[in-house]
């Protein structure tokens, strides 16, 4: 038995944000129909890269789900729409601020269909001057404090690689979700869940906004910065934690040829012996954390001399044998070939009709009754008849009536 079996969700959403949520769901167990315009999800024909096939984009975001296709601008359309949100436990949507509404189908609608209804929908920002605003992932991330404190001291805003913007605001979406559904069972109704982009991406940099106020008490000496002004700097790979970190480089000096290392007070002196300077772990200009703090940039650049004498793999292995945290940077190449990740569920080959195989992420928790098995990815309207016929009892002539109207 899966955890969420028995669950049913309709998911209107497109792109990432609300797809990574419901793919969650589906992984999880719950019945997943994604409900798709007859043109299908955009993301279907976006960053394509085998002739007339489902792209990876859409692949990698929408496995375990079921697909069926609806007209929803016509009246028979939003007559089965009805039909199928008062069969249902939840509904997603990711759609721009006003669009549900416009469609006839807003919370007070939906609630009135179905009392029970779990309503998950995801924006780019709250209640405000922003509330009308389009977001994308990057937009998220600038407005929400990641780009202002990523990246170098001397260089420009920058966007990190991890989707924090859409998969980030997924997760949180499906921790509402989950908590919606619990509370359910105690009160007999459903409720709204909102989830805002900005709010999603702030909520993972808070540690930003505790340094923005330690910042009125004086310098963040645990940065590398030169100087400080009124707001949180840019401070390349800095930690951001209590202990000192950096990405030091290895040999022979390839793009992702580096270890992040984390100096604590406990692993100084076995670093000092590592690097050949034993005698800086009693002396007092290097001994304590407190000595180091002012000179982080030479710290790690003694570490650096040292690592850059060998490969990433050696200094790993150096540094773990002492109990010293620290992680070689994997490239997107080393990591898709992990075997250990593959073992561990997390990098899953996957079988599609009209691409073949491929290579997509697993779900990253592990539940230890409620194992997940990925599949594919839907075709569009591939579940059209299957859902249709079983919970709304339409018959194969009426699924003809309504694909020569192109309601489905």
């Amino acid at each position: 038995m899966s955890a969420l079996e028995g669950v049913r969700v309709l998911d209107m959403t497109h792109v990432q944000s609300g797809p990574s949520a419901t793919q969650v769901l589906a992984w999880l167990g719950a019945d997943v129909v994604k409900l798709e315009a007859p043109t299908g999800d955009v993301t279907r024909r976006q960053l394509r890269d085998v002739a007339d096939a489902d792209s990876l984009y859409f692949t990698m975001l929408n496995c375990n789900k079921r697909s069926i296709t609806l007209n929803m601008k016509s009246d028979r359309g939003r007559e089965i729409f009805t039909r199928l949100v008062a069969d249902s436990d939840v509904l997603v949507e990711n759609f721009g601020p006003g669009t549900v509404e416009r469609l006839g189908f807003g919370w007070d609608r939906l609630r009135e269909i179905n009392p029970r209804l779990v309503y998950a929908s995801i924006k780019g920002f709250g209640e405000g001057p922003y509330t009308h605003f389009k977001a994308y992932e990057v937009v998220a991330q600038a407005m929400g404090g990641s780009m202002s404190t990523t990246g170098f001291e001397d260089g420009p805003p920058t966007a990190t690689g991890a989707q924090i913007g859409d998969s980030g605001t997924g997760i949180h979406t499906v921790a509402g979700i989950l908590a919606a559904l619990f509370q359910r069972e105690r009160t007999g109704r459903g409720q709204r869940v909102s989830v805002a982009m900005q709010h999603a991406v702030l909520n993972l940099c808070r540690v930003k906004l505790r340094d923005q106020q330690r910042l009125a008490h004086g310098p963040l000496r645990e940065y590398p910065n030169s100087s400080f002004g009124a707001e949180v700097p840019r401070s390349g790979n800095a930690s951001g934690g209590g202990q000192p970190g950096w990405a030091v480089r290895c040999k022979p000096g390839g793009p992702n040829d580096y270890v992040y290392v984390i100096v604590q007070p406990q692993g100084w002196p076995p670093i000092s012996r590592l690097i050949g300077r034993p005698e800086l772990a009693e002396d007092p200009d290097w001994a304590t954390p407190e000595a180091r703090l002012s000179k982080l940039d030479k710290m790690f650049g003694m570490i650096e001399e040292w690592s850059l004498q060998h490969d990433k793999w050696a200094v790993l292995a150096a540094l773990t044998e002492q109990g010293v945290p620290c992680g070689p940077v994997l490239s997107t190449g080393e990591l898709i070939e992990d075997a250990s990740l593959a073992d561990n569920g997390m990098i899953v080959t996957v079988d599609h009709p009209q691409r073949g195989e491929f290579r997509t992420v697993g779900c990253p928790i592990k539940l230890s009754d409620s194992p997940v098995r990925v599949t594919r990815s839907p075709l569009l309207g591939e579940h059209n008849a299957e859902v249709y016929r079983d919970r709304l009892g339409l018959d194969a002539d009426e699924l003809a009536g309504l694909r020569a109207d192109g309601v489905i």
